[in-house]
């Protein structure tokens, strides 16, 4: 062989690995994610594909870069356990935890493991995090709570609704561990505006009944209903017994869509949308112990002026003017 022609294809064998490195594919990251509602109804579609967007405006697209595993708990205490539980042996590189209750499951299990939380409440109080600015730990997300918002949402069914005084409070304490301060926060706010309020809490459709009709035995009665995994599964029936007995009910913002009468709170997907910006984040070295906890700066008014019209209530025209949504 000529000497030219031997230096050749030692340069050409030089040049196969680089080449071979240059078309390794892009490698698969994991990430779990325990969604809070139901995957067969409208609420853990949306919240997956606001999630899944979310991550592809970031460049992570599934199949390609990115594999998320789905768990979808369904507002049922006993899958948030039993998901938990699978999320954590498949040793993701981070966790999507939909709501407190995802959080509480997901926490004895790892400490290593990052964990971004959505629609929690009160992250400090519960024990996830160390403070809002240092998290500390593996734990951070995006917090929901405004004590303040809960003398809204009162103010506002004053308005609409003048004769309503007595208010059930609905909730599962199993999926709601943070509504002892939803409730002090509604029983300070209630008691300028000579309102009485009754802690309903529930765990199926019958006790859901039960609390409803309650109100009804009396004039003046209203439904609030705390922004919760359960109560937002179960939120048609608690929309219908409300319908049967006329009582006027607030609630998340998918309760007027549904038949509710109002609501002033965050766009849900939008925040299961803001997650991946933390997902995207960790997975290129971020330490959660240090990416501080995000809380809600947007909330939108929703009226549904048929129900209104159905429980005889006319919204006044300042109310109409601030809405961001009217349903009719």
């Amino acid at each position: 062989m000529r000497r030219r022609e031997f230096i050749a294809l030692l340069g050409g064998t030089a040049a196969w690995p680089l080449a071979a490195r240059a078309q390794q594919p892009e490698r698969i990251r994991r990430v779990g994610a325990l969604i809070a509602f139901a995957e067969t109804n409208s609420d853990g579609q949306a919240a997956a594909a606001a999630f899944r967007h979310g991550l592809e405006r970031l460049g992570w697209v599934e199949g390609r870069n990115i594999q998320v595993d789905y768990r979808f708990a369904a507002g049922d205490p006993a899958l948030y356990q039993t998901y938990a539980a699978e999320l954590v042996r498949l040793t993701p590189d981070a966790i999507l935890a939909g709501a407190s209750p995802a959080v509480l499951a997901l926490q004895p299990l790892t400490r290593s493991i990052p964990i971004v939380f959505v629609l929690v409440v009160d992250p400090v109080g519960q024990g996830f995090v160390q403070s809002l600015r240092r998290p500390g730990g593996n734990i951070t997300g995006f917090s929901i709570y405004d004590a303040q918002l809960m003398g809204k949402w009162l103010g506002l069914l004053k308005e609409i609704a003048p004769s309503v005084r007595r208010i059930a409070v609905i909730f599962n304490p199993d999926t709601a561990p943070f509504a002892g301060l939803f409730n002090r926060a509604i029983e300070i706010a209630a008691q300028p505006l000579g309102m009485t309020i009754t802690r309903a809490p529930v765990h199926d459709d019958a006790a859901i009944e039960e609390a409803v009709s309650a109100q009804a035995r009396q004039p003046g009665g209203g439904v609030i209903v705390l922004p919760e995994s359960f109560s937002v599964t179960h939120r048609k029936a608690i929309i219908a017994a409300a319908a049967r007995y006329n009582l006027a009910v607030v609630g998340p913002d998918v309760f007027p869509r549904d038949g509710g009468l109002m609501s002033y709170w965050i766009d849900t997907n939008d925040v299961y949308s803001q997650a991946p910006s933390y997902i995207d984040r960790i997975l290129k070295g971020a330490d959660p112990a240090n990416l501080p906890v995000q809380e809600p700066t947007k909330f939108s008014l929703i009226l549904n002026l048929k129900t209104a019209k159905a429980l005889g209530l006319t919204i006044p025209p300042g109310v109409l003017a601030i809405a961001d949504q009217v349903i009719e």
